[in-house]
């Protein structure tokens, strides 16, 4: 069965290059023409560009302290872009429009199979004593009668993006595995947020069920349960194209970093309850803990995952 590629990735070469700005302290969003700055930066060798896909309304509150930090220890002014959809974080890593990001395993995958030179440093652990990773939970009304993911067929389901791993790619092959074509056998709806999708699902008017990630539904009383999937853990990553001894800084800061060494170091905005329910340490991963997800595209055979 191929998922084939829907309109948000249907053409690559055709979307932006550059990242929506979306916060009041961060500059320009690196243009949509230029070449990446000299030197191999997304800007200049004083700024570092952060981008993130708009997972929820909490982005960029969450990162913060994260981008702090870096600053902090590196520096230079670090710019906080997050980027209209998941495929524009795609369109962004390949034109080197950004120097560190956090993506999904399934970005990450897309990215660098149309020529993103990115190289993976850690994936986020919320808890203490986590290995990398989080669930994708299928999910419908509380009140409602779906019991299985069978009972998906013939439903409206929300996603939450094409290029999103556990907001499309993993419940699409669970799909596929119930025996339900994800694109014939159901009405897809694409949510563009996790958050989003647990809203819409827990209306049960635009969508009768859908996916999202656990920690967006977990904040929900609307919405059960009805099957989950481990997916591996989101990754920090650095753009190959900067200088050599920046890299080994960054995988230094960013490889095996506490929330309490983190506040040690003087960055005061980590201590607040909303970052310690979001990030606890982050543990090293490469670029072979996505082989996973290159296995869920072949079994697929999904044309986000093609170069």
């Amino acid at each position: 069965m191929k998922l084939r590629a829907l309109p948000a990735l249907a053409g690559l070469a055709l979307l932006g290059l550059g990242l929506a700005a979306c916060s009041g302290s961060a500059g320009a969003a690196p243009g949509t023409d230029a070449p990446a700055a000299a030197g191999g930066y997304a800007v200049d060798e004083n700024t570092l560009v952060f981008g993130v896909v708009p997972d929820s309304v909490d982005t960029e509150t969450n990162y913060s302290p994260l981008m702090d930090y870096i600053a902090q220890e590196t520096g230079k002014k670090v710019e906080y872009h997050e980027s209209t959809d998941y495929a524009a974080l795609i369109e962004a890593a390949i034109a080197g429009k950004v120097d560190v990001a956090s993506f999904s395993g399934f970005t990450y995958i897309t990215a660098t199979n149309n020529g993103a030179k990115l190289t993976p440093i850690s994936s986020i652990v919320t808890k203490e004593g986590q290995e990398p990773g989080y669930y994708s939970q299928a999910i419908a009304p509380k009140d409602s009668d779906v019991k299985t993911l069978a009972d998906f067929a013939g439903k409206k389901v929300c996603f939450v993006d094409p290029s999103s791993t556990s907001g499309y790619l993993f419940p699409s092959y669970n799909l596929l595995d119930a025996g339900i074509d994800p694109e014939k056998d159901v009405t897809p709806v694409f949510a563009g947020k996790h958050d989003v999708s647990v809203t819409k699902t827990g209306e049960g008017k635009e969508c009768e069920v859908g996916f999202a990630e656990d920690s967006e539904v977990a904040k929900s009383d609307k919405v059960k349960v009805i099957a989950e999937t481990m997916v591996p853990g989101a990754p920090l990553v650095y753009s190959d194209n900067l200088p050599d001894e920046l890299k080994t800084q960054l995988t230094d800061l960013l490889a095996e970093v506490t929330i309490d060494q983190i506040i040690e170091s003087g960055v005061t905005s980590a201590d607040s309850d909303g970052f310690r329910s979001v990030f606890f340490e982050t543990k090293p991963v490469d670029d072979s803990y996505y082989d996973v997800i290159r296995d869920i595209c072949k079994k697929t055979n999904a044309s986000q995952c093609q170069a």
